[in-house]
């Protein structure tokens, strides 16, 4: 029966899979040896079928993916405990271990990938979103995976430890049941290109079942709340695959929703209730960041309208996946003319590995969101 549910699952989101290791995958004795306590965290609890040979393939993966939806909940629960790490990195090692094992399992590329793509969706929280009828507001929040990895194998990226402590959490106030559900994106251009963003997000927009969401990323020295994502890319750095898109500055361009170009204006605007996430000050600068850049030139406009006609090569969140996952976010909402708040929140950076910088920018993150949410 599971193998029928995975070949149900649409190949336009699929990754793409084969039994050669993955520059993410190849990584993994790298981390082992470098950043051990974190790319070892989950070793004993990971199910390493394939020293059983008396366990069919069939039977392997059904594991897999019980233990994918299992291995969310061991990663959030770890960072949400007396006793926290505040290290999103373990989940993203334990992953890559669970996909470089499936590949060692006799299954043609297309079963393959199908069985891949959901024990994708189900470690990154994706199928764990689950509101409680109590909540009156409704958070839903994406992260993403450590990234830049050959610069620094032991680099965290708040945004994705933000969608782990965060997930599930609830806030009473001033009446309000206050709910927030999370997941986590890969830093992939091909993953983006085969939709993974609008598949997750379509039934939210079209249903318009929360209230706001607030996509969340590595940035600056402050908190950024980008107002004016960019359809184009423009940045030249790689994903976690050394994949490089052939854009630049001078070369800015249109990302693809599976077969086809990605269609929309140059530019979108956020609808999140900017004045009320800006009060939250401390200890990190809350900003409204309006600066894009056009081909024409880089400029700080007020409004939309000044953008009409302008061809995009940056926007208010840069050219990378972050300023794509706004745009990409937006653009599906405003095309279900939902009324949904929406927007992208940048973090400050940090370098490496820093625990308790981490747990400060994540309570603020809260503190953001809580308000924001009250403000709707």
């Amino acid at each position: 029966m599971l193998k029928y549910l995975f070949l149900t699952v649409s190949l336009t989101v699929q990754p793409l899979v084969s039994a050669e290791l993955t520059v993410e995958e190849k990584r993994i004795p790298k981390a082992d040896k470098k950043i051990r306590d974190s790319a070892t965290r989950f070793d004993n609890s990971i199910p390493y079928l394939n020293r059983d040979s008396d366990i069919t393939s069939q039977r392997k993966a059904e594991v897999l993916y019980k233990y994918s939806h299992e291995l969310w909940e061991i990663a959030r629960d770890e960072v949400q405990s007396k006793n926290s790490s505040y290290d999103d990195r373990s989940l993203y090692w334990a992953r890559l271990k669970l996909s470089k094992l499936l590949k060692s399992f006799d299954y043609e590329e297309d079963e393959n990938s199908s069985i891949l793509w959901q024990i994708e969706r189900a470690s990154r929280g994706q199928l764990d979103i689950n509101f409680s009828d109590k909540a009156t507001k409704k958070i839903l929040i994406t992260g993403f995976d450590p990234f830049f990895l050959d610069r620094n194998i032991g680099q965290s990226n708040p945004s994705g430890l933000a969608a782990l402590m965060l997930d599930g959490k609830t806030f009473e106030v001033g009446g309000e049941v206050i709910q927030i559900e999370s997941a986590i994106f890969p830093v992939r251009f091909e993953d983006f290109d085969r939709g993974v963003v609008e598949h997750f997000l379509k039934p939210y927009f079209r249903n318009n079942s929360v209230d706001m969401i607030v996509t969340i990323s590595m940035g600056r020295e402050d908190f950024d709340l980008e107002r004016y994502p960019a359809l184009r890319r423009s940045a030249k750095a790689p994903g976690n695959l050394n994949v490089f898109t052939g854009a630049d500055k001078t070369n800015p361009l249109i990302p693809l929703l599976g077969s086809k170009s990605l269609t929309g204006p140059e530019f979108v605007e956020f609808s999140l209730p900017a004045d009320a996430m800006m009060t939250v000050q401390k200890p990190y600068k809350v900003n409204d960041r309006r600066i894009v850049t056009t081909t024409e030139k880089q400029f700080e406009p007020q409004s939309l309208a000044e953008l009409e006609g302008k061809t995009s090569v940056e926007g208010s969140g840069g050219g990378y996946l972050s300023n794509e996952i706004s745009y990409r976010s937006i653009n599906l909402r405003n095309k279900y003319k939902s009324n949904t708040a929406v927007g992208h929140l940048h973090t400050p950076r940090i370098s490496g590995y820093e625990p308790e910088v981490e747990k400060a920018i994540i309570q603020q993150i809260e503190k953001i969101l809580v308000v924001g949410a009250l403000s709707l």
